[in-house]
């Protein structure tokens, strides 16, 4: 799954050592615009410390996420794993068309030019 946010808030480094050796997990928020109102959707990296470190509070991303949901204790807990994350793109402004040089009107020796009259009767 994609959504494109912005970053809200970039919460502390949390580390610990399980079986498989030492981890490191950051959590994210992302502030999603839509419409009239605002989400804000908490992302976890897991072992990704030098992308977080590259986020910019108030920069616009877009972002691949996996969500799962498990089961603990009959209560049910859900994941947000970033695996993706790259800098929006600017939309570039369209270049504004080159104006072709202004002529002034020639001078005519012998007086003003006169009107044509192409209305009808």
């Amino acid at each position: 799954m994609e959504f494109e946010g912005t970053v809200y808030k970039i919460m502390p480094v949390t580390k610990g050592t399980s079986a498989r050796g030492e981890w490191q997990r950051q959590d994210v928020v992302f502030e999603m615009n839509e419409g009239s109102f605002t989400r804000k959707i908490c992302v976890t990296f897991f072992n990704k410390p030098d992308e977080v470190a590259r986020l910019k509070e108030g920069a616009a991303y877009q972002v691949s996420v996996n969500i799962e949901s498990r089961e603990y204790n009959g209560r049910w807990y859900t994941d947000i794993r970033a695996w993706r994350i790259q800098p929006k793109q600017q939309e570039a402004a369209a270049p504004m068309p080159e104006m072709p040089p202004i002529v002034e009107e020639p001078a005519y020796a012998s007086g003003p030019a006169q009107e044509v009259d192409d209305l009808p009767f």
